[in-house]
């Protein structure tokens, strides 16, 4: 049985793009099962949720913010390393030299991806924009509904679109929400 340890840092571990918290989940089984969680204290995949709207519908997702890459609060001593090298889709840490030791993040490198991380939970719905200017859209609610369009402008800040709509033959631009609309 080994000690608890005291002296943990952050490291960063490498691991298949795309399958980020399956790894996660994976690495806090075993280091349970073999008894090292003493020596790891956290484990971290940085994410950010983003709104993406999908037939007129706001879809929250969450995506991975460095992808690729999984930050452990650890003691990395002795076989330590070792063990969370050989998990399945580990692709090493991030830094070390071949045969070398994983080198720990330096603190303000920890506290700007933690704070990242805080940022981003705080920020939460994050609308990625899914309509380009240009693009034809077909108004499906408030008194256009029904009418069809081109988007003239995009303004991201207040997730409105300016769309020329024909009325009556004549051209005129409305202001609309995302919500409000829904591509051709």
């Amino acid at each position: 049985m080994m000690t608890e340890v005291k002296d943990k840092k952050w490291y960063v571990v490498r691991a298949i793009s795309g399958q980020e918290n399956k790894i996660k989940t994976y690495i806090e089984g075993e280091i349970k099962r073999l008894k090292i969680d003493s020596f790891v204290e956290d484990i971290i995949v940085p994410t950010q949720k983003v709104i993406q709207i999908r037939n007129g519908k706001k879809v929250s997702k969450e995506k991975v913010y460095f992808p690729g890459y999984i930050m452990i609060k650890a003691n990395l001593t002795g076989e330590i390393p070792h063990i969370i090298r050989s998990f399945p889709n580990i692709l090493g840490f991030l830094g070390e030299t071949k045969g070398g030791d994983p080198i720990p993040l330096r603190s303000n490198e920890v506290s700007r991806m933690l704070g990242k991380v805080d940022e981003l939970s705080m920020e939460g719905e994050n609308i990625a924009i899914p309509f380009t200017v240009g693009e034809s859209i077909k108004v499906i609610d408030g008194p256009f509904n029904g009418f069809n369009g081109n988007i003239e402008k995009v303004n991201e800040e207040k997730r409105k679109l300016e769309v020329m709509v024909k009325i009556f033959g004549r051209k005129t631009p409305l202001e609309l929400s995302y919500m409000q609309v829904e591509k051709i």
